[in-house]
């Protein structure tokens, strides 16, 4: 079974506070775009055998689809195994939720291969024992989320900007860049505003909003994101920010010139760049 893992991008992140387990209570405005993953999954005997075209990533226990994979045949007594075949397209460590999009598609595939007829409520649950984007990424519409990333609150919206993904060849930790935050100190973007405005074909107010409470300790991590960020916004496009914990940073525009214009100074100078675009309720 074939299936599209399809990336995320945070419009806006917001971290609220520190809760008493160590983690964080966060809210988003989380968009899929048509970035992708290719999962290729098939039932097997026995086991969890997974390949993949690239050579940086685990093939064995540390990697979150074999997490995933394991917790489904543990779950619900599985008496085969599956194979897995991940052709990558997200990069690594880029806050676009590359790996959770791979283990959600893999939850979804194993749902139907299986026959379970478990709801997507139902699986958006067992991914968030694996991963706290994985909910998300088991949906794939616009969310305002919440918590840990299992709260997730679905609106209609339909941006019609085109997007330009531009990452420096050094991701960043999640781990690191919470370690970093200075709550009392980083942006704090209005998520409810950014919402509101995007229900509402508000571009100005949407684009106002953007922000990134995980853009200045990330920023020390790894410069080169604030460097790409001023570029693109000197190249004239409408907003830049970066997604999730970085080290990608996306920016948004209406106008096809400045895209190219954008793709064509950033190309030569990082190793990813790509133009995409929203994933709506309309490509469905």
């Amino acid at each position: 079974m074939k299936i599209r893992a399809y990336a995320k991008i945070n419009l806006a992140l917001d971290v609220v506070q520190r809760r008493e387990d160590g983690f964080h209570d966060l809210e988003m405005i989380m968009a899929p775009i048509f970035l992708h993953d290719l999962v290729l999954v098939d039932v097997i005997d026995e086991g969890i055998e997974i390949t993949t075209n690239n050579r940086i990533i685990p093939t064995d226990e540390r990697n979150i689809v074999y997490k995933v994979a394991a917790l489904m045949i543990e779950r619900f007594q599985l008496k085969k195994g599956v194979r897995i075949q991940i052709y990558k397209h997200i990069p690594m460590q880029a806050g676009l939720a590359g790996g959770s999009a791979d283990g959600a598609a893999v939850l979804r595939a194993m749902n139907r291969l299986f026959h379970l007829n478990l709801s997507m409520e139902t699986l958006a649950q067992i991914g968030d024992e694996v991963g706290s984007d994985i909910p998300f990424c088991i949906y794939q519409q616009f969310a305002f989320v919440t918590g840990k990333g299992e709260g997730l609150d679905f609106f209609e919206a339909s941006p019609d900007y085109a997007i330009l993904l531009v990452k420096p060849k050094k991701g960043v930790s999640t781990k690191l860049a919470f370690q970093k935050l200075h709550i009392n100190q980083c942006d704090h973007p209005n998520c409810r505003q950014m919402r509101f405005a995007m229900e509402n074909g508000d571009d100005q107010t949407m684009v106002s909003c953007l922000g990134n409470s995980l853009e200045e300790p990330s920023f020390k991590l790894v410069p080169e994101i604030q460097t790409i960020k001023e570029k693109l916004i000197a190249l004239g496009f409408d907003g830049a920010l970066m997604s999730g914990s970085g080290s990608c940073v996306f920016a948004l525009t209406k106008d096809p010139k400045i895209l190219q214009k954008g793709y064509e100074a950033m190309r030569n100078d990082y190793p990813f760049v790509l133009r995409t675009r929203f994933k709506t309720n309309e490509d469905y």
